[in-house]
């Protein structure tokens, strides 16, 4: 199916580590944006998000950085560090909906502030030539909320701008909202790309057939939960690869050694892996059974053979089927 499909960034998860393992083993992701880059007002680049867009680490992939700010002067300190490190483009989330966040009036919960982001928009596009996109809700108490800053963003030449269908008081509960996408793709002087509950290639083609005017698709928690899925959307279909859970082990073994050189303890490496548990065992055939096996292993003996059992498992459902 020829379509551009996206990796959409999840703090916490979709790190170089992360990405790099995805792109060896699955495939399918055009583009890859990394997780935000947030100042909290100190004018300092943190480690960790200088490593995840190092380019060093990520030499196999297309990676765009993503900045979280309500703020001019971290913007453009944020753009010239990206710069110097050889990116052209910075990506604006305008999307988180988290309440650490969103009271902070930064993510969606600066939607409903058309004046700021026109303030900020226009210093960053007057002092400097970064190429800005866009990743934004559609509003954080309504979905009226984007359609309201859109004369805003009409003034600048915005890349492009993707949209989680969702208001970010919902934060990922309830359904996508299609009839107000239908109402941006109407309004919109930009290019836009649609986020949200992409989850199976059934579905994927339904959203073609309702959106034909979209091809950029951005993937997040499902992409996470079934990483078979880019590949499968690509070549439009639904059947898995006969030796699905041997290349899953292999992805598997890849990510735990990469957080294992990481982390310090079988603690940490376990709490990290029990996370990406809470998406990987969604497709299975018992995933509340999975992530409670997965999170009662103490040691990295334990957890290794509580894997072990669940690809066993899965492999013989597999079979039977």
């Amino acid at each position: 199916m020829s379509c551009t499909l996206l990796s959409s960034p999840l703090q916490g998860f979709t790190d170089f580590r992360f990405r790099n393992a995805f792109q060896k083993y699955f495939g399918g992701i055009d583009t890859f944006y990394a997780p935000y880059i947030r100042l909290n007002g100190k004018m300092i680049i943190k480690p960790n998000y200088d490593l995840d867009i190092q380019l060093k680490n990520n030499n196999t992939l297309t990676v765009i950085p993503q900045i979280m700010t309500n703020d001019a002067d971290e913007f453009i300190f944020v753009t010239k560090f990206v710069q110097s490190l050889g990116y052209k483009e910075l990506n604006w989330n305008l999307g988180c909906p988290y309440p650490m966040v969103t009271n902070k009036c930064m993510g969606s919960g600066l939607i409903n502030d058309p004046d700021r982001i026109d303030r900020i928009l226009d210093r960053v596009h007057s002092e400097t030539d970064i190429v800005v996109s866009m990743k934004m809700r559609m509003g954080y108490e309504h979905p009226m909320e984007i359609i309201d800053s859109f004369p805003v963003l009409g003034k600048y030449p915005l890349k492009n701008i993707a949209i989680h269908a969702r208001i970010g008081k919902q934060l990922y509960k309830g359904g996508v909202d299609l009839d107000s996408f239908q109402r941006c793709v109407d309004h919109s002087p930009h290019k836009l790309y649609y986020n949200g509950d992409i989850t199976t290639v059934a579905g994927f083609r339904e959203m073609t057939e309702r959106f034909p005017m979209i091809d950029h698709w951005m993937m997040g928690r499902g992409l996470i939960a079934d990483p078979f899925l880019p590949r499968m959307i690509k070549n439009d279909t639904e059947e898995y690869p006969e030796d699905r859970f041997d290349i899953f082990s292999k992805f598997h073994d890849t990510l735990f050694s990469a957080y294992e050189q990481k982390l310090k303890g079988d603690k940490q490496v376990i709490m990290k892996m029990a996370s990406f548990w809470e998406y990987f065992a969604t497709p299975l055939s018992n995933p509340v059974k999975i992530v409670k096996k997965i999170k009662k292993a103490k040691t990295i003996e334990v957890y290794d053979a509580a894997v072990a059992e669940v690809l066993a498992n899965e492999r013989a459902q597999h079979l039977v089927t």
